[in-house]
């Protein structure tokens, strides 16, 4: 054995060290959480390279952009200079349609849409087509849309089912919009997975070729795969079989989005000469979180059985701790975490703090600052998501291609330049009878009928600064962005504005300079510019690429953002019947199966010690409810968990707790139309548990907060609620205590209440 095989092979495992020895032939590999599947995924990569294969010849694909460069770093540092393709499958989509893409009329110059984008292209569809939606919101078409999309359905193959609404409206919507896409030579998130899937599929040549220049292709979290990528990689394994997939069943979180577990499940179905490995060694947790783990996914019947294992320490008891509210719950893990940073025996770092959905970290936030303990939470899009960064980005993105009526929308008045809405409603006319871009038209300007001589001149100009920028592509991103933001007069806007706000902006887009500057630094050839390889990575942002996982901060994040992650402490909050199991996944054996690897998933992420926690009174959603605890607690081992109620310190205080509800109870949608689940009714009486209204009062706070009359809203009032900010009232309807409001605001998007038992209340008062 070589020196350089022997380095590969040393530590491994002899489930690890089977794996990557595997070299042709079909491989399922089951790793369990903390099992060292990414060094055995990067160390068989090598091991491939060693024995000859190409590297140009391997692909290597994953679901987010850290997990790819981890793994192409550590490629990079076993086998020095070696350039293997590491990629997420939608970097892999979009750079496959680049060199294809006008086999399914895609221009190469395509512009991939964020949410935000396709949804204002969405309700174009809708307003051109005066289709009605009967209430169904943008957001819900648009899932349906994409839902069809995740299952290969074409717009041109969508047929409507009978006795579903949303799925006629889907049936007018996406055609026209799928047309009004390619118009504008753009594609959304779901397209760059659906159209390289096509591709493959009616063009037997163009599969031949891929097939052939991939002939060893290893995919990461398998189990979250969809139709598309499942068919995309099949595609891909026919003349070479030389696929290896790596997952697990027990993860699979991603159903909501399209992820078919069944991929995984039936891998041995679609590959019958494959050769399993189970990687069920952990590395990371101790034996009684592993413990509390497996005995809670034994629980789902839709998995491939393993036997978890590690030789960690055994470790301290899983804590599990009932407060008053969520305002303890928050007081008292922002304490706990502040004394022991001030005890020196944990950094801020160590720190995690997971929930099922963003609504839930208000108070853990508004704690944290209290505690004087920093913190960061992982949002993803954050940055190149803000105004200013997107409006400057619109320049750059017309610039690349003349088609995109989107960028178009968004520059051609950033800042303003005095062209007013009727004109850009004439221009808009004008583009939809002639059948061109908007920028065209803008050309066009001098002689489109009735617009001012001040519109034409202010879009020629415009059309100029497009023109400008567009000569500078095969310049360095940075010059190409700075041009945008000097000749554009949109910094000058900012600098003259008296808004401390616009100053913010104003930070930001010199911080969208230095971003520009550092792509510029790390790109290997700039020969041809890199503006549209500089759009693409602001397009694919993955949820955790802001997270700054060097700073010394407790980490707030989602569930679903945590994969692949670990913390030395862990503090899952809510874990409520209702939040998870979510209550749109608890009526249905695959949601509460979902819901229950979320909870999985959460738990494997701890390394030392982990606690997990309820409330009995929760603020969510709009309303102050009583809160069940998960039925999940109960499916862990009650020897494995340190019970404590945060008051009392009753060891004992859960099991009766629980059995104070009758959680059999079929669960039943509320009338209000409020999407929050029915408690049931307790059996005997837990009021002593909660605080009283003296208590409530004396602590500053209030068991009925004061209301606002439902009579006092107004349709289009602007409206304030604690949790989710400003709004304004869509939609009112019935009167008096049935009083009802559509709210639409600019984060949390629509949300409907019951004025009567509802915080909101007027901007005004």
């Amino acid at each position: 054995m070589s020196i350089v095989m022997s380095a590969l092979l040393e530590n491994l495992n002899d489930a690890q060290r089977e794996a990557v020895l595997h070299v042709d032939g079909p491989l399922l590999i089951l790793a369990g959480p903390g099992s060292g599947k990414t060094r055995v995924v990067t160390h068989r990569v090598a091991h491939l390279l060693e024995q000859g294969v190409r590297a140009r010849q391997v692909l290597a694909l994953t679901f987010t952009n850290k997990a790819a460069s981890e793994m192409r770093n550590r490629i990079q540092s076993l086998v020095p200079g070696e350039a293997v393709w590491v990629s997420t499958f939608h970097r892999f989509g979009a750079r496959i349609l680049r060199e294809f893409g006008e086999l399914v009329g895609l221009a190469p110059n395509f512009t991939i849409y964020d949410t935000a984008d396709s949804r204002q292209v969405l309700k174009r569809v809708l307003e051109a087509e005066k289709i009605h939606v009967m209430g169904y919101s943008p957001d819900r078409i648009a899932a349906a849309i994409s839902s069809a999309k995740n299952k290969l359905i074409t717009a041109t193959d969508y047929q409507a089912r009978r006795g579903s609404p949303l799925s006629e409206i889907v049936a007018q919507v996406y055609p026209a919009y799928q047309q009004r896409m390619l118009q504008s030579a753009a594609v959304d998130f779901d397209d760059l997975l659906m159209h390289v899937a096509s591709l493959l599929y009616h063009n037997p040549e163009v599969r031949g070729q891929l097939d052939n220049r991939f002939r060893y292709v290893l995919v990461d979290e398998y189990q979250d795969t969809n139709k598309a990528q499942y068919v995309i990689l099949k595609a891909l394994s026919v003349d070479h079989p030389n696929l290896a997939a790596t997952g697990d069943p027990d993860q699979s979180i991603y159903g909501w989005r399209g992820a078919d577990i069944t991929n995984i499940l039936e891998f041995e179905r679609d590959f019958p000469q494959v050769r399993v490995v189970r990687l069920e060694q952990n590395y990371r947790s101790t034996k009684c979180i592993l413990r509390v783990a497996d005995q809670l996914i034994a629980h789902n019947t839709r998995r491939k059985k393993k036997s978890l294992f590690t030789d960690n320490e055994e470790g301290r008891a899983v804590r599990l701790v009932a407060y008053g509210d969520q305002d303890l719950e928050a007081a008292g893990i922002a304490e706990e975490i502040h004394a022991a940073i001030e005890r020196g025996e944990r950094r801020a770092s160590d720190f995690a703090i997971f929930y099922r959905t963003n609504a839930l970290s208000r108070s853990m936030e508004r704690a944290l600052r209290a505690a004087g303990v920093p913190y960061q939470m992982v949002r993803g899009q954050e940055f190149y998501g803000r105004k200013e960064i997107k409006d400057v980005l619109a320049y750059c993105q017309l610039a690349n291609n003349p088609h995109d009526d989107v960028a178009f929308d968004r520059s051609v008045n950033s800042p303003t330049r005095g062209i007013g809405k009727k004109s850009i409603e004439r221009l808009n006319l004008h583009a939809y009878r002639h059948g061109t871009s908007l920028l065209e038209a803008a050309r066009q300007s001098p002689s489109i009928d009735g617009l001012q001589k001040r519109a034409v001149n202010a879009l020629t100009s415009y059309v100029q600064l497009i023109d400008e920028v567009s000569s500078l592509a095969t310049d360095s991103v940075e010059a190409v962005i700075g041009t945008v933001i000097e000749k554009s007069g949109y910094s000058k806007a900012l600098r003259e504005s008296g808004d401390v706000e616009d100053q913010s902006r104003l930070e930001n887009i010199e911080e969208l300079l230095t971003d520009a500057r550092q792509f510029d630094e790390q790109s290997e050839d700039l020969s041809d510019g890199g503006l549209e390889a500089y759009l693409e990575r602001t397009w694919l942002v993955n949820e955790t690429d802001d997270w700054e996982t060097e700073a010394d901060k407790v980490t707030l994040m989602t569930l679903h953002a945590t994969k692949g992650l670990e913390f030395p402490v862990v503090y899952l909050i809510a874990l409520e019947d209702g939040i998870l199991p979510h209550e749109r996944s608890r009526d249905t054996a695959e949601g509460l199966e979902e819901e229950r690897r979320l909870a999985f998933v959460g738990i494997t992420r701890a390394e030392d010690l982990l606690q997990m926690s309820y409330v009995r009174m929760r603020d969510y959603r709009g309303q102050r409810r009583m809160a069940i605890p998960s039925s999940f607690l109960m499916e862990m081992p009650r020897d494995e968990l340190e019970m404590v109620d945060a008051r009392s310190n009753d060891l004992d205080f859960f099991v009766d707790e629980y059995d104070a509800y009758d959680v059999d109870e079929p669960y039943e949608e509320p009338s209000t139309q409020i999407d929050l689940p029915k408690p049931a009714t307790p059996k005997t009486p837990i009021t002593a548990h909660l605080k009283t209204a003296a208590q409530l009062a004396g602590s500053g706070e209030s068991a009925q907060r004061a209301r606002v009359s439902p009579d006092e809203f107004a349709l289009g009032m602007t409206v304030v609620h604690p949790e989710f900010g400003p709004g304004k009232i869509t939609a009112l309807g019935g009167s008096g205590s049935a009083r009802k409001a559509t709210v639409q605001f600019a984060a949390a998007g629509e949300r409907r209440f019951v004025l009567a038992h509802s915080p909101l209340r007027p901007a005004s008062s």
